[in-house]
Protein backbone atom coordinates (compact mmCIF):
# COMPACT_ATOMS: atom_id res chain seq x y z
CA UNK A 1 0.00 0.00 0.00
CA UNK A 2 1.76 3.73 -0.91
CA UNK A 3 1.39 5.63 1.37
CA UNK A 4 -0.40 9.28 0.83
CA UNK A 5 2.15 12.19 1.58
CA UNK A 6 1.92 15.73 1.57
CA UNK A 7 5.71 15.78 1.07
CA UNK A 8 5.41 14.03 -2.37
CA UNK A 9 6.58 15.96 -5.40
CA UNK A 10 4.65 18.48 -7.19
CA UNK A 11 2.61 17.44 -9.30
CA UNK A 12 2.89 17.94 -13.46
CA UNK A 13 0.88 21.11 -14.66
CA UNK A 14 -0.16 21.44 -18.23
CA UNK A 15 1.87 24.41 -19.93
CA UNK A 16 0.02 26.98 -21.14
CA UNK A 17 0.06 26.47 -24.56
CA UNK A 18 2.02 24.10 -27.26
CA UNK A 19 3.12 24.98 -30.70
CA UNK A 20 3.44 22.57 -33.29
CA UNK A 21 5.45 23.73 -36.92
CA UNK A 22 4.95 19.71 -37.78
CA UNK A 23 8.56 18.53 -37.64
CA UNK A 24 9.34 15.43 -35.89
CA UNK A 25 11.54 15.93 -33.56
CA UNK A 26 11.18 15.67 -29.71
CA UNK A 27 8.91 18.97 -28.49
CA UNK A 28 11.26 21.36 -26.51
CA UNK A 29 10.27 23.09 -23.63
CA UNK A 30 10.79 26.44 -22.51
CA UNK A 31 10.30 28.34 -18.78
CA UNK A 32 10.33 32.18 -19.25
CA UNK A 33 10.95 33.28 -15.32
CA UNK A 34 10.91 37.20 -14.40
CA UNK A 35 10.71 38.38 -11.26
CA UNK A 36 11.58 41.22 -8.67
CA UNK A 37 10.30 42.92 -5.68
CA UNK A 38 7.80 45.41 -5.70
CA UNK A 39 8.58 48.98 -4.42
CA UNK A 40 11.63 50.68 -3.18
CA UNK A 41 13.68 47.25 -2.94
CA UNK A 42 13.53 46.45 -6.64
CA UNK A 43 17.15 46.53 -8.67
CA UNK A 44 15.85 45.76 -12.19
CA UNK A 45 12.41 45.68 -14.12
CA UNK A 46 12.81 42.33 -14.69
CA UNK A 47 8.96 41.75 -16.44
CA UNK A 48 9.47 44.34 -19.16
CA UNK A 49 11.62 41.72 -20.72
CA UNK A 50 8.72 39.53 -21.08
CA UNK A 51 6.93 41.40 -24.58
CA UNK A 52 10.25 41.10 -25.74
CA UNK A 53 10.40 37.63 -25.86
CA UNK A 54 7.10 36.82 -26.26
CA UNK A 55 7.23 38.51 -29.71
CA UNK A 56 9.87 35.36 -30.46
CA UNK A 57 8.19 32.30 -31.63
CA UNK A 58 8.22 29.60 -29.17
CA UNK A 59 10.38 27.23 -31.59
CA UNK A 60 13.11 29.84 -32.00
CA UNK A 61 12.84 30.16 -28.22
CA UNK A 62 13.45 26.26 -27.94
CA UNK A 63 15.52 25.87 -30.45
CA UNK A 64 13.01 22.66 -31.64
CA UNK A 65 10.04 22.27 -34.22
CA UNK A 66 7.71 22.39 -31.47
CA UNK A 67 8.11 24.08 -28.66
CA UNK A 68 5.81 24.24 -24.73
CA UNK A 69 6.38 27.19 -23.52
CA UNK A 70 5.32 28.31 -19.66
CA UNK A 71 5.80 32.48 -18.47
CA UNK A 72 5.97 33.41 -15.29
CA UNK A 73 5.80 37.18 -14.69
CA UNK A 74 6.51 38.87 -11.23
CA UNK A 75 5.14 35.51 -9.12
CA UNK A 76 4.25 35.86 -5.59
CA UNK A 77 5.05 32.80 -4.13
CA UNK A 78 8.29 30.35 -3.86
CA UNK A 79 6.02 27.40 -3.59
CA UNK A 80 4.21 28.49 -7.36
CA UNK A 81 7.70 28.55 -9.22
CA UNK A 82 8.83 25.63 -7.79
CA UNK A 83 5.64 23.67 -9.13
CA UNK A 84 6.40 25.15 -12.69
CA UNK A 85 9.45 24.45 -12.77
CA UNK A 86 9.28 20.46 -11.70
CA UNK A 87 6.97 20.68 -14.55
CA UNK A 88 9.22 22.03 -17.11
CA UNK A 89 12.32 19.58 -15.78
CA UNK A 90 9.68 16.77 -15.96
CA UNK A 91 8.70 17.22 -19.55
CA UNK A 92 11.05 15.19 -22.34
CA UNK A 93 12.65 17.04 -24.64
CA UNK A 94 15.48 20.00 -24.47
CA UNK A 95 14.91 22.40 -21.69
CA UNK A 96 15.61 26.15 -22.45
CA UNK A 97 15.11 28.26 -18.91
CA UNK A 98 14.90 32.32 -19.73
CA UNK A 99 15.71 34.14 -15.64
CA UNK A 100 15.28 37.76 -15.32
CA UNK A 101 15.37 39.03 -12.02
CA UNK A 102 17.72 39.77 -8.92
CA UNK A 103 19.65 38.31 -6.18
CA UNK A 104 19.83 38.46 -2.48
CA UNK A 105 20.51 36.06 0.12
CA UNK A 106 18.66 35.17 3.41
CA UNK A 107 19.94 36.21 6.68
CA UNK A 108 19.97 33.16 8.09
CA UNK A 109 22.04 31.43 5.81
CA UNK A 110 23.63 33.91 3.69
CA UNK A 111 22.33 31.44 0.36
CA UNK A 112 21.67 33.17 -2.76
CA UNK A 113 17.78 33.64 -3.69
CA UNK A 114 15.78 35.18 -6.48
CA UNK A 115 13.82 37.89 -5.12
CA UNK A 116 10.14 37.52 -5.86
CA UNK A 117 7.58 40.17 -5.77
CA UNK A 118 6.67 40.38 -1.83
CA UNK A 119 10.23 39.60 -1.14
CA UNK A 120 12.04 41.82 1.40
CA UNK A 121 16.00 41.82 2.75
CA UNK A 122 14.77 40.52 6.18
CA UNK A 123 11.79 37.68 4.92
CA UNK A 124 14.11 36.75 1.63
CA UNK A 125 14.36 33.17 3.13
CA UNK A 126 10.54 33.04 3.12
CA UNK A 127 9.06 34.71 0.59
CA UNK A 128 12.48 34.48 -2.19
CA UNK A 129 12.98 31.14 -4.11
CA UNK A 130 16.57 29.40 -2.87
CA UNK A 131 18.66 29.39 -5.91
CA UNK A 132 19.57 26.11 -4.83
CA UNK A 133 15.91 24.66 -6.14
CA UNK A 134 17.02 25.40 -9.39
CA UNK A 135 20.26 22.73 -9.08
CA UNK A 136 18.19 20.31 -7.44
CA UNK A 137 14.81 20.30 -9.91
CA UNK A 138 16.74 20.70 -12.36
CA UNK A 139 19.47 17.27 -11.67
CA UNK A 140 17.30 14.72 -12.77
CA UNK A 141 17.39 15.77 -16.50
CA UNK A 142 19.40 13.94 -18.88
CA UNK A 143 22.96 15.12 -19.02
CA UNK A 144 22.83 18.24 -21.83
CA UNK A 145 19.37 18.39 -22.36
CA UNK A 146 19.06 21.83 -19.95
CA UNK A 147 20.23 25.20 -21.25
CA UNK A 148 19.80 28.32 -18.55
CA UNK A 149 20.06 32.01 -19.60
CA UNK A 150 20.27 34.15 -16.99
CA UNK A 151 20.44 38.25 -16.63
CA UNK A 152 20.60 38.79 -13.39
CA UNK A 153 21.43 41.80 -10.67
CA UNK A 154 22.42 41.74 -7.29
CA UNK A 155 22.14 43.15 -4.19
CA UNK A 156 25.47 44.67 -2.31
CA UNK A 157 25.37 41.79 -0.25
CA UNK A 158 24.66 39.09 -2.54
CA UNK A 159 27.46 40.68 -5.15
CA UNK A 160 30.70 40.71 -2.68
CA UNK A 161 29.26 37.33 -2.22
CA UNK A 162 29.32 36.00 -5.78
CA UNK A 163 32.86 37.92 -6.65
CA UNK A 164 34.21 34.84 -4.70
CA UNK A 165 31.84 32.25 -4.63
CA UNK A 166 30.02 31.09 -8.37
CA UNK A 167 26.64 30.63 -9.00
CA UNK A 168 25.85 27.14 -8.81
CA UNK A 169 23.04 26.16 -11.57
CA UNK A 170 24.07 22.12 -11.39
CA UNK A 171 26.23 19.69 -13.40
CA UNK A 172 25.27 18.95 -16.53
CA UNK A 173 23.42 21.92 -17.24
CA UNK A 174 24.69 24.89 -19.93
CA UNK A 175 24.39 28.23 -18.18
CA UNK A 176 24.96 31.51 -20.05
CA UNK A 177 24.38 35.15 -18.84
CA UNK A 178 25.54 37.82 -16.86
CA UNK A 179 25.18 39.08 -13.06
CA UNK A 180 25.65 42.91 -12.93
CA UNK A 181 25.84 44.84 -9.78
CA UNK A 182 23.62 46.76 -8.00
CA UNK A 183 22.44 49.91 -9.87
CA UNK A 184 23.01 52.97 -8.58
CA UNK A 185 20.56 54.67 -5.72
CA UNK A 186 16.94 55.03 -6.67
CA UNK A 187 17.50 53.94 -10.00
CA UNK A 188 15.59 50.75 -11.58
CA UNK A 189 18.34 49.01 -14.32
CA UNK A 190 17.05 47.21 -17.39
CA UNK A 191 17.33 43.65 -18.18
CA UNK A 192 19.68 45.06 -21.00
CA UNK A 193 21.69 41.03 -21.42
CA UNK A 194 17.83 39.52 -21.99
CA UNK A 195 16.53 42.12 -24.14
CA UNK A 196 19.55 41.71 -26.32
CA UNK A 197 19.21 37.87 -25.91
CA UNK A 198 15.23 38.31 -27.15
CA UNK A 199 15.97 40.50 -30.09
CA UNK A 200 18.65 38.39 -31.96
CA UNK A 201 16.34 35.41 -31.57
CA UNK A 202 13.60 37.95 -33.06
CA UNK A 203 15.65 37.27 -36.50
CA UNK A 204 13.66 33.88 -36.32
CA UNK A 205 17.32 31.82 -36.01
CA UNK A 206 18.43 30.66 -32.84
CA UNK A 207 22.19 30.22 -32.92
CA UNK A 208 23.98 28.10 -30.38
CA UNK A 209 23.30 28.79 -27.29
CA UNK A 210 27.19 29.88 -26.32
CA UNK A 211 26.92 32.27 -30.06
CA UNK A 212 23.52 33.61 -29.30
CA UNK A 213 25.44 34.32 -25.39
CA UNK A 214 28.38 35.88 -27.26
CA UNK A 215 26.00 38.11 -29.62
CA UNK A 216 24.20 39.60 -26.78
CA UNK A 217 27.24 40.37 -24.46
CA UNK A 218 28.89 42.64 -27.29
CA UNK A 219 25.05 44.10 -27.78
CA UNK A 220 25.64 45.79 -24.07
CA UNK A 221 28.99 45.91 -23.69
CA UNK A 222 29.17 49.70 -24.21
CA UNK A 223 26.88 50.00 -20.82
CA UNK A 224 27.80 46.94 -18.85
CA UNK A 225 31.70 48.53 -19.10
CA UNK A 226 33.20 44.98 -17.80
CA UNK A 227 31.78 45.59 -14.86
CA UNK A 228 29.67 42.45 -14.80
CA UNK A 229 30.25 38.90 -13.76
CA UNK A 230 29.99 36.41 -17.22
CA UNK A 231 28.63 33.00 -16.71
CA UNK A 232 29.38 30.49 -19.28
CA UNK A 233 29.60 27.10 -18.66
CA UNK A 234 28.94 24.55 -21.34
CA UNK A 235 27.30 21.82 -21.17
CA UNK A 236 29.05 18.02 -20.41
CA UNK A 237 31.87 16.85 -22.55
CA UNK A 238 31.52 13.62 -24.68
CA UNK A 239 32.36 11.28 -22.19
CA UNK A 240 30.29 12.05 -19.52
CA UNK A 241 29.90 9.12 -16.62
CA UNK A 242 26.27 11.06 -16.14
CA UNK A 243 25.38 11.02 -20.22
CA UNK A 244 26.14 7.04 -19.92
CA UNK A 245 23.85 6.80 -17.03
CA UNK A 246 21.43 8.47 -19.05
CA UNK A 247 21.35 6.52 -21.80
CA UNK A 248 21.10 3.16 -19.54
CA UNK A 249 18.11 4.60 -17.71
CA UNK A 250 16.10 5.61 -20.72
CA UNK A 251 16.81 1.91 -22.79
CA UNK A 252 16.34 0.26 -19.38
CA UNK A 253 19.40 -0.82 -18.51
CA UNK A 254 18.61 0.21 -14.67
CA UNK A 255 21.06 -2.89 -13.25
CA UNK A 256 23.96 -1.72 -15.61
CA UNK A 257 23.50 1.82 -14.63
CA UNK A 258 23.59 1.00 -11.03
CA UNK A 259 26.49 -1.12 -11.48
CA UNK A 260 28.32 1.89 -13.19
CA UNK A 261 27.35 4.48 -10.78
CA UNK A 262 28.49 2.03 -7.57
CA UNK A 263 31.95 1.68 -9.82
CA UNK A 264 32.57 5.35 -9.30
CA UNK A 265 31.28 5.36 -5.97
CA UNK A 266 33.66 2.97 -5.27
CA UNK A 267 36.43 4.73 -6.52
CA UNK A 268 35.66 8.27 -4.50
CA UNK A 269 35.18 6.39 -1.16
CA UNK A 270 38.58 4.97 -1.74
CA UNK A 271 40.03 8.30 -3.60
CA UNK A 272 37.61 10.87 -0.92
CA UNK A 273 36.47 9.13 1.69
CA UNK A 274 32.88 7.99 2.41
CA UNK A 275 31.27 11.97 3.50
CA UNK A 276 33.37 13.40 0.70
CA UNK A 277 31.44 15.25 -1.63
CA UNK A 278 32.20 13.73 -4.36
CA UNK A 279 31.44 9.54 -2.96
CA UNK A 280 27.90 11.42 -1.71
CA UNK A 281 27.38 12.64 -5.15
CA UNK A 282 27.25 9.27 -6.43
CA UNK A 283 25.70 8.04 -3.60
CA UNK A 284 22.56 10.47 -4.37
CA UNK A 285 22.95 9.14 -7.89
CA UNK A 286 22.52 5.73 -6.86
CA UNK A 287 19.49 6.69 -4.96
CA UNK A 288 17.98 8.77 -8.14
CA UNK A 289 18.26 5.49 -9.92
CA UNK A 290 16.58 3.08 -7.54
CA UNK A 291 13.70 5.83 -7.83
CA UNK A 292 13.93 5.10 -11.73
CA UNK A 293 14.21 1.33 -11.31
CA UNK A 294 10.81 1.85 -9.05
CA UNK A 295 12.68 0.43 -5.89
CA UNK A 296 11.72 2.90 -3.58
CA UNK A 297 12.83 1.15 -0.60
CA UNK A 298 16.40 1.25 -2.04
CA UNK A 299 16.23 4.69 -2.84
CA UNK A 300 14.97 5.88 0.60
CA UNK A 301 17.19 4.06 2.73
CA UNK A 302 20.05 5.33 0.24
CA UNK A 303 18.61 8.72 1.00
CA UNK A 304 18.99 8.37 4.60
CA UNK A 305 22.66 7.34 4.67
CA UNK A 306 23.19 10.45 2.52
CA UNK A 307 21.60 12.82 4.91
CA UNK A 308 22.78 10.50 8.09
CA UNK A 309 26.70 10.83 6.54
CA UNK A 310 26.02 14.12 6.13
CA UNK A 311 24.89 15.67 9.45
CA UNK A 312 27.87 13.14 10.92
CA UNK A 313 30.01 14.87 9.18
CA UNK A 314 28.91 18.09 10.62
CA UNK A 315 27.21 19.76 7.95
CA UNK A 316 23.75 22.22 9.30
CA UNK A 317 20.54 20.25 9.67
CA UNK A 318 19.32 22.98 7.65
CA UNK A 319 21.67 23.38 4.92
CA UNK A 320 20.37 22.90 1.45
CA UNK A 321 22.05 19.16 0.81
CA UNK A 322 20.87 17.54 4.17
CA UNK A 323 17.22 19.02 4.09
CA UNK A 324 17.01 17.88 0.09
CA UNK A 325 18.48 14.31 1.15
CA UNK A 326 15.57 14.22 4.17
CA UNK A 327 13.12 15.45 1.87
CA UNK A 328 13.76 12.73 -0.64
CA UNK A 329 14.06 9.64 1.16
CA UNK A 330 10.58 10.95 2.69
CA UNK A 331 8.83 11.27 -0.13
CA UNK A 332 10.47 7.83 -1.50
CA UNK A 333 9.55 6.27 1.76
CA UNK A 334 5.68 7.31 0.52
CA UNK A 335 6.16 4.94 -2.24
CA UNK A 336 7.31 1.77 -0.06
CA UNK A 337 4.68 -0.76 -0.83
CA UNK A 338 6.28 -3.32 1.41
CA UNK A 339 4.45 -2.69 5.28
CA UNK A 340 7.34 -4.79 6.79
CA UNK A 341 9.39 -2.51 4.99
CA UNK A 342 7.81 0.94 5.25
CA UNK A 343 7.95 0.40 9.32
CA UNK A 344 11.53 -0.48 8.86
CA UNK A 345 12.52 2.64 6.96
CA UNK A 346 9.55 4.66 8.62
CA UNK A 347 11.57 4.02 12.26
CA UNK A 348 14.61 5.19 10.53
CA UNK A 349 12.72 8.16 9.10
CA UNK A 350 11.20 9.81 12.29
CA UNK A 351 14.98 9.64 13.49
CA UNK A 352 16.32 11.44 10.88
CA UNK A 353 13.19 14.10 10.61
CA UNK A 354 13.88 14.63 14.36
CA UNK A 355 17.34 16.34 13.52
CA UNK A 356 16.03 17.54 9.97
CA UNK A 357 12.62 18.94 10.21
CA UNK A 358 13.05 20.67 7.02
CA UNK A 359 10.74 24.15 5.73
CA UNK A 360 7.61 22.19 5.10
CA UNK A 361 5.98 22.44 9.11
CA UNK A 362 4.79 18.86 10.36
CA UNK A 363 7.24 16.29 8.67
CA UNK A 364 8.08 14.27 11.92
CA UNK A 365 3.99 14.59 12.69
CA UNK A 366 3.53 12.71 9.15
CA UNK A 367 6.16 10.49 9.94
CA UNK A 368 5.15 9.45 13.40
CA UNK A 369 1.05 9.38 12.16
CA UNK A 370 1.92 7.19 8.83
CA UNK A 371 3.51 4.79 11.18
CA UNK A 372 1.04 4.31 13.76
CA UNK A 373 -1.20 3.45 10.71
CA UNK A 374 1.34 1.04 9.46
CA UNK A 375 0.84 -0.88 12.95
CA UNK A 376 -2.32 -2.10 12.03
CA UNK A 377 -1.23 -3.41 8.39
CA UNK A 378 0.48 -6.81 8.31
Amino acid sequence: MVLGSSFAAAAVTVLPYVIDTGGGTMPGTVLLLAASPVGKGRLVDAASVLPVLAAVPPAVLSGTDTANVVELADPLEPQAVLTRLRAAAAAPGPLTVYVTGQLQLDRRQRLPHLALARTTPSTARYTAFPWHWFREELRLRPAGATTLLLDLHADAETWELLRGTPLDAGRGNAVHGRIAPPPSRRTVAAPAYMKAVATILRSGVRPPAEQLHQQALARIAPESAGTDLVLSTPGPAAGDPHAALTAAVQSGRHLEADALAAGYEQAAVAAHGPASEEALHWAEVRADLAMFAGDAARSCRTWLTVATLRLNAGQAADSPAVEAAADRAHHQWGQVRDPAGARELGAALAVLRGRVPGRREGALDHVQRQLRQLQTQG
